[in-house]
């Protein structure tokens, strides 16, 4: 089954449709052809939405990703990220995919996932017996989250497709520019990418 790409957007925070727009452009302009589909609680003119279920607040409302009545396999990004590159290696990978986080070498970082839909069920079910105190206890998010669920074997984006991602503030701000062979700059909190220019 094709990838199908996708992001969340949860209203009442810092992010809004516009945000939304931009990230779809860049993925059609790195991915042609490509499905897009956002998550959310408020509709996006020009993209296709699928209706949040839950309250979940924040970054929380990217565990509906896993609700095992969607089919497709999804190609998450975060809004914050900026595609620079082609999308087709990532698309093309089977199974599932999350960052290596760019701190903590030994956790995982949530801004770009594969998520096949044969691990959803796992996922939500782990999460949705108790959604109150999983929030309460994976001080870190939903990351933290994946990182303690058991039952699906993630593997990494950065040994996957190695140098096809990378953070702006570990990475590029170093460097003066953005690495070769990148295709797309993850942000994962201040700066935003449209604060800089990106």
């Amino acid at each position: 089954m094709t990838k199908t790409v996708a992001c969340v957007l949860r209203s009442g925070g810092e992010y809004a449709p516009h945000h939304v727009t931009r990230l779809r452009d860049q993925v059609a302009e790195h991915l042609p052809g490509a499905e897009f589909r956002c998550l959310s609680d408020v509709s996006v003119a020009g993209v296709e939405c699928i209706p949040l279920r839950h309250t979940w607040p924040g970054w929380w409302a990217k565990m509906e990703l896993f609700r095992p009545d969607l089919p497709d396999d999804w190609l998450f990004f975060d809004l914050d990220t900026s595609i620079v590159g082609s999308l087709a290696d990532m698309a093309a990978v089977e199974g599932a995919v999350i960052m290596r986080d760019v701190y903590r070498p030994a956790g995982l970082q949530s801004s770009v996932m594969a998520i096949p839909h044969d691990i959803k069920a796992t996922v939500w079910n782990a999460f949705t017996v108790g959604p109150k105190v999983r929030m309460r206890f994976a001080v870190g998010g939903d990351q933290i989250f994946l990182e303690r669920c058991e039952g699906v074997d993630w593997r990494l984006w950065q040994d996957v497709l190695p140098g096809q991602l990378c953070s702006y503030k570990v990475d590029v701000r170093r460097l003066g520019r953005k690495p070769a062979g990148v295709r797309a700059v993850i942000f994962h909190g201040k700066p935003r990418p449209w604060e800089v220019g990106w």
